[in-house]
């Protein structure tokens, strides 16, 4: 499915209209040759192969505007999501409004919830996500059937660049969890992990490199503790 971000977009050229930014901008771009005569714009589709190649998001290019336009539509459905009580038919239509894809009867959301991006973001069956996660689903975060986000994590898909003349730059790498995940409350995920089925994080754990099914991880960062002794395959 193709979610219309032009609003956002627009949003964002006109707010950087006129100012030192916007002409800096122009003149990088042209250098660049990314913009011109009949250029074409980033689009959705557009944007999430480029961040799938894990292509890095130049500071200033035509997909770093894209991705900021996108991200105002997004915090607009989120503040929906966070503003005021919603049943949770109302959140799951609001979810599936801010990703762009059906999202199952079976999933739970316990507000407030934070997206920046929202069109990367895959919610597998019986997934419950409780109160003041965050999600930078921009890079790509995929949460499999039965897992259980611990309030207050964080799962991120972003790094800088470490050069400080190319700071402004991004380089996406998805997060992915496996099926019947448990991250427990203030777990720290960064980009390019996968956690796999069955796993569990022990609470305020920061997790840094892959988790292997059917363990239990916990520190910072995290490391293993213990296999579950559970590893049948789920039925």
């Amino acid at each position: 499915m193709r979610a219309d971000t032009t609003t956002g977009v627009q949003r964002v050229r006109a707010a950087l209209a006129g100012s030192a930014a916007a002409r800096a901008l122009r003149v990088r771009t042209r250098r660049r040759g990314r913009r011109g005569p009949g250029a074409p714009t980033v689009e959705l589709q557009d944007f999430l192969d480029h961040v799938d190649r894990g292509a890095p998001i130049e500071g200033g290019s035509d997909h770093h505007l894209f991705m900021h336009g996108a991200a105002q539509d997004a915090l607009r459905i989120v503040a929906r999501i966070n503003n005021g009580y919603r049943t949770p038919e109302e959140l799951r239509e609001l979810l599936a409004e801010l990703t762009g894809k059906p999202v199952d009867a079976s999933v739970a959301v316990f507000p407030p919830f934070y997206s920046e991006f929202g069109k990367n973001l895959t919610l597998g069956r019986d997934v419950f996500i409780n109160i003041g996660c965050r999600f930078q689903d921009t890079g790509g975060i995929t949460i499999g059937d039965g897992s259980l986000i611990g309030h207050g994590s964080t799962l991120t898909t972003l790094n800088h660049g470490i050069d400080p003349d190319r700071r402004a730059d991004m380089v996406p790498s998805p997060v992915r969890l496996g099926r019947r995940v448990w991250l427990g409350a203030g777990v720290t995920i960064v980009p390019g992990v996968t956690i796999g089925d069955g796993a569990v994080v022990g609470a305020g754990s920061v997790v840094t490199r892959d988790v292997p099914a059917h363990s239990i991880v916990a520190g910072v960062p995290a490391r293993l503790i213990r296999a579950t002794g559970s590893d049948a395959p789920p039925s």
